[in-house]
Parts: C-alpha cells; sequence; structure tokens
C-alpha cells in the first residue's frame, strides 16, 4: 500500500478489496430479488412479519450490540479512544434500553445498525480509489441505503407500510423483485470491471 493511501479501520474484522466488497453487495441484492421472485409466498410472509418480529428483534439488535460495542473496543486516540470504557458502557446501556423502552419494530431499527455498520465496511473498500470510476455504482448505491436506513431508524414504521404497500398487489412485488434482481447483477458484473 503506498505511504499516501489511508490505512484501513485498525479493527476491522475483515478487510474488503473493492472488487469483494461490490460483488458481496451485488451478490446481495441479486440474493434478495431472485428470492423474492422464486418463493414468493414464503418470502412475502417473512417480509410482512418482519417488522414487529420479536425474534428478529432480538437477534438482530443482538448482533447490532456486539458489532457496535466490538467497534467501540477498537477505537484509536484520535477517535475518543481515551473515553472507550465510557462510551462502551454509553452504547451497552443504550442497547439495553432498547429491548425495554423500543421493543416496537426493534428489528427495523437492528437491521438499520447493522446496515449503517456494514456501509462502513463497503465505502471503505472504495475509499481512496479515484482510478476506479465504476466504483461509483457501488457508491452512490450504498448512500441510497444510508439515507433509507437513517429515515428507517426515525421512522421504522414506514417498512412496515412499505411492505403493506408493496404486496397489496402481487405484479407491484414482482417488478419490485426484478429490479432488485437485475440491479444486484448489474453490480456484480461491475466487480468484474475494475
Amino acid at each position: 500500500m503506498p505511504e499516501w493511501e489511508a490505512k484501513p479501520f485498525v479493527g476491522a474484522v475483515v478487510d474488503l478489496s473493492l472488487f469483494q466488497a461490490t460483488l458481496l453487495f451485488g451478490f446481495v441484492l441479486l440474493l434478495a430479488g431472485a428470492s423474492l421472485l422464486l418463493k414468493y409466498t414464503s418470502v412475502s410472509a417473512v417480509a410482512r412479519s418482519f417488522p414487529r418480529s420479536k425474534n428478529a428483534g432480538y437477534l438482530l439488535m443482538g448482533l447490532a450490540m456486539a458489532w457496535t460495542l466490538w467497534r467501540v473496543t477498537q477505537l484509536g486516540p484520535a477517535d475518543y479512544g481515551d473515553f472507550k470504557r465510557y462510551i462502551f458502557i454509553g452504547f451497552l446501556v443504550l442497547g439495553g434500553l432498547a429491548f425495554k423502552y423500543a421493543p416496537d419494530f426493534l428489528s427495523v431499527r437492528a437491521l438499520t445498525i447493522l446496515y449503517l455498520l456494514a456501509a462502513d465496511r463497503l465505502l471503505d473498500a472504495a475509499w481512496m480509489r479515484y482510478e476506479e470510476s465504476l466504483r461509483l455504482f457501488l457508491v452512490a448505491a450504498v448512500y441510497v441505503g444510508i439515507a433509507l436506513a437513517i429515515y428507517l431508524a426515525y421512522a421504522p414504521y414506514r417498512m412496515r407500510d412499505f411492505f403493506s404497500w408493496l404486496f397489496a398487489v402481487d405484479s407491484r412485488a414482482k417488478r419490485f423483485a426484478v429490479f432488485l434482481a437485475a440491479f444486484g447483477l448489474v453490480i456484480s458484473g461491475v466487480a468484474f470491471a475494475y
């Protein structure tokens, strides 16, 4: 790695290359769209019940808390690392309070946290890669997802409303699934163009 290039996050579980990050993101979109197309009845039932699912909420919030707390333990001095014990305790208390005082739509809130943490890893792979203009397919899509995640963290009931609207008409849901799968295929193809 050249000396001028930014170093990746020290505590990263896995440092993804731009190829891996783009392929992974494209594959997730492709898988989401294809699973909805191929198993429409079961996937639509899971999607409709997801926003208020207690089991999904507990599982995803547990994962989100674990990932967040692990990231806090990896903070350096430039990132308030001298206060990591207090930050750790603060996030631990906030996570615990979420189970008690914000149980409605906990799965949606947890999913937004997990997406934001994953988006950091994806964007880190594209950081300072100006010579690869096609990376903007990945970066733009991830930023759209970040905006959506922030909105859903603020108003998690909107995911329920979206699924109600989406699955009200079968053709609407299938067109959305085709769009997701096609966009995932495009993103996956872009990974091989670097």
